[in-house]
């Protein structure tokens, strides 16, 4: 199709012991990265340490594939359970962010070790209630403050929770280090509500290099469709919205 890289989902790093992956990145020469699920027990928030040492356990082990692959960016949201969204007192909420950074800190020199750039990225408030915007994960970054844990941004998100695109991606700057090019629907990228322009500006702005990955999710994979509320066809197939979608971010990059 003309793509220069491919995001691997990695659910359980047990589901990945052969070498299928790494012989289709050999064989396509597709650039890898990996994005991350944070289910209810991978949290480095919980009040139960057992939880904050399966999230780091699990960051550890998808850095062992990264190392298989040849993977420099690791990106999700790695600070808390996605689907962690409550009303909390404001002592309740500091401890939750303060475990956050120190595990980050952690997982970011763990990170360091394997050559990766852990690339934090913000939900919107339906999917967590710690980082929304793109202010509060430069926050939680510049917090961390090591080298390895950078910024991830995705338009989906943004699109609910940033006044401005452009000013949500200028605020990021040089920390940016992975990009979610995505519609408001998830559908292909340009047929929907997202500013696009002011994306290209933004990333201008920022200069940024690294990839636009379009996220998207079919209503045939039936677990994640429920994880993502996806309850109708996003396109006429899932080819036509990656070709669509491939067709206008190589245009919008052009313009940038």
């Amino acid at each position: 199709m003309g793509f220069d890289a491919f995001e691997v989902a990695v659910e359980d790093p047990a589901h990945f012991k052969g070498d299928k992956v790494a012989r289709a990145l050999r064989a396509t020469g597709l650039r890898p990265v990996i994005c991350g699920a944070f289910g209810p027990s991978r949290d480095l928030t919980h009040d139960d340490p057992r939880f904050r040492a399966e999230s780091l356990q699990y960051i550890t082990d998808v850095l062992g594939l990264c190392d298989k692959w040849g993977v420099k960016v690791f990106a999700g949201p790695m600070y808390s359970a996605v689907g962690k969204r409550r009303q909390v007192s404001p002592a309740q909420r500091k401890r939750e962010w303060d475990r956050a950074v120190a595990g980050l800190r952690k997982a970011g020199k763990r990170a360091a070790d394997h050559g990766v750039t852990l690339a934090i990225e913000p939900l919107n408030r339906f999917e967590t209630d710690l980082v929304n915007t793109s202010a509060q994960v430069v926050r939680l970054v510049d917090e961390v403050d090591h080298p390895s844990v950078k910024v991830h941004l995705d338009t989906f998100h943004m699109t609910i929770e940033e006044d401005s695109i452009l000013e949500a991606i200028k605020g990021a700057g040089s920390r940016l280090a992975h990009f979610h090019a995505c519609e408001n629907n998830r559908g292909t990228p340009g047929n929907g509500l997202v500013a696009w322009e002011q994306v290209a500006k933004g990333l201008r702005a920022v200069r940024y290099k690294g990839d636009l990955v379009i996220e998207s999710f079919t209503p045939q994979c039936l677990a994640i469709a429920a994880a993502a509320a996806i309850w109708r066809p996003l396109a006429p197939s899932q080819d036509s919205l990656a070709r669509g979608g491939l067709a206008f971010l190589r245009k919008l990059v052009a313009k940038a």
